[in-house]
């Protein structure tokens, strides 16, 4: 639209609406069942504000002394005593309109039962909209809602939206009217609302559900999150009149350019969704990756947190996960064997040997004796010992792996002293051979001559 076009259109519309409110100015200053109709309005307005004074100290006092009440309740006594002014007009103007309709003309209650309409609605208005979360929705939602029930009560919709529609806004070859854009903003917020909604419903349901394993459900809810948002984001865009062809072409040449800077981003998020597809990796499970041994947090988009047990998380990309060897400690199940390895003398009885070993492996916590039972095995013959390599299961490997083998090693020192094993070292011994000389002299003196 051209700007002259669109001046004189908000002209028009400016001197419509100066015509219009002098018009209900007049009707309602000249005496009549008009005026009459709005003192009536403005006396019930007092008395309901009047029945809220006296009610609402009685009413939290009341609520107060509720105990074991789901929270639920209690939050709607709290929006009831916020609206207990609305509460009373209602009842109070739908009562004389009731009373008016019998008794005298229907012309002559019509702004009353305009008036109830009106705070009826806007009291179911303020009760629904408390269901969405986000106050900045929940505000642009109750808003939009009341305007419109207002305007539709007092037949006004036509002559708004022909008003609307008038003023326009051109962007290059489109042109939007303030209709259009008005629409689309309510259609993008009541949507966004039941997106909200039905995410966390979907991701509440998912996160319960014990046939899906922990890495199925982020995957799964991370999917419907996308899939959600991603409709009302293209069903905003068609409600602008936006041609989704053209910006399909325009994303895809971009897409292009982004993709070579974001290379390893995308190579994360991609990683990422294969390790919830695979359930390689899934929360809960303990992990070795290099030097960082703890157990998986959480699952992102771009890394996975894994605590170790000094308190610390580390932040290790998607992509190190897929592309390096990782020791996954509870992948199947979380049963995990530890072998220390030890040596005693030549003079201990090796059977004697292995079973004091496996009772002192056995009398540690953590140490599991079924399904599998310890074992002690004798690997060989060393220069200084005969040497034992001890074998034992744990089920916790998120309690700590080094702890664990320090216990046992404590019990075998115990069980072997009190046995009479002992732990040989190396001994050199030095012979001196018949026919040789011993030399002393200082240290660093020269040796003597001759």
């Amino acid at each position: 639209m051209e700007p002259q076009s669109s001046f004189t259109s908000l002209a028009e519309t400016a001197e419509w609406l100066w015509a219009e409110g002098l018009r209900w100015f007049y009707l309602l200053v000249t005496p009549g069942w008009r005026q009459y109709q709005l003192f009536i309005i403005l006396g019930l307005i007092v008395l309901a504000w009047l029945l809220r004074a006296l009610a609402a100290p009685r009413l939290q006092e009341w609520a107060r002394a509720r105990e074991g009440w789901p929270k639920w309740r209690l939050r709607l006594l709290v929006q009831v005593r916020k609206r207990l002014a609305l509460i009373f007009f209602t009842l109070l103007s739908g009562a004389v309109y009731v009373v008016m309709q019998q008794v005298t003309w229907p012309s002559r209650s019509y702004l009353i039962g305009v008036a109830a309409t009106l705070a009826m609605v806007w009291l179911i208005i303020g009760f629904v909209t408390r269901a969405v979360r986000n106050r900045l929705l929940r505000q642009i939602l109750t808003w939009g809602l009341w305007i419109y029930a207002t305007l539709f009560a007092l037949n006004a919709t036509d002559d708004v939206a022909r008003i609307l529609d008038g003023v326009t806004l051109g962007i290059g070859d489109l042109s939007l009217s303030l209709l259009t854009l008005l629409k689309a903003l309510v259609l993008i917020v009541v949507m966004m609302a039941v997106a909200r909604l039905a995410t966390r419903s979907a991701g509440s349901a998912l996160t319960r559900n014990e046939d899906l394993s922990p890495s199925m459900r982020v995957l799964a809810v991370k999917s419907v999150q996308v899939v959600i948002y991603g409709i009302v984001g293209i069903v905003g865009i068609r409600a602008l009149g936006f041609d989704l062809t053209g910006l399909a072409l325009l994303s895809g040449a971009i897409g292009v350019g982004i993709g070579f800077g974001l290379q390893k981003v995308i190579s994360n998020l991609v990683s990422g969704i294969i390790i919830l597809l695979d359930k390689s990796i899934k929360p809960g499970d303990v992990i070795s990756l290099g030097d960082t041994f703890g157990w998986i947090d959480s699952l992102g988009a771009r890394y996975v947190s894994v605590v170790t047990r000094d308190g610390k998380e580390y932040l290790i990309p998607n992509e190190d996960l897929i592309t390096s060897q990782v020791v996954n400690w509870s992948h199947t199940n979380k049963f995990v064997r530890l072998d220390i390895f030890f040596g005693t003398s030549y003079g201990d009885n090796p059977h004697e040997v292995r079973k004091i070993a496996v009772a002192a492996a056995e009398s540690v916590d953590r140490v599991l004796t079924h399904p599998n039972r310890p074992v002690c095995h004798m690997t060989g013959f060393g220069d200084s010992s005969v040497d034992y390599i001890l074998r034992f299961w744990i089920s916790d490997p998120t309690g700590g792996l080094t702890n664990i083998r320090g216990q046992v090693y404590l019990a075998l020192w115990d069980a072997f002293a009190e046995n009479g094993v002992t732990f040989p070292f190396p001994q050199r011994e030095v012979r001196v051979l018949e026919g040789s000389v011993l030399e002393t002299r200082r240290p660093g003196a020269p040796p003597e001559e001759g």
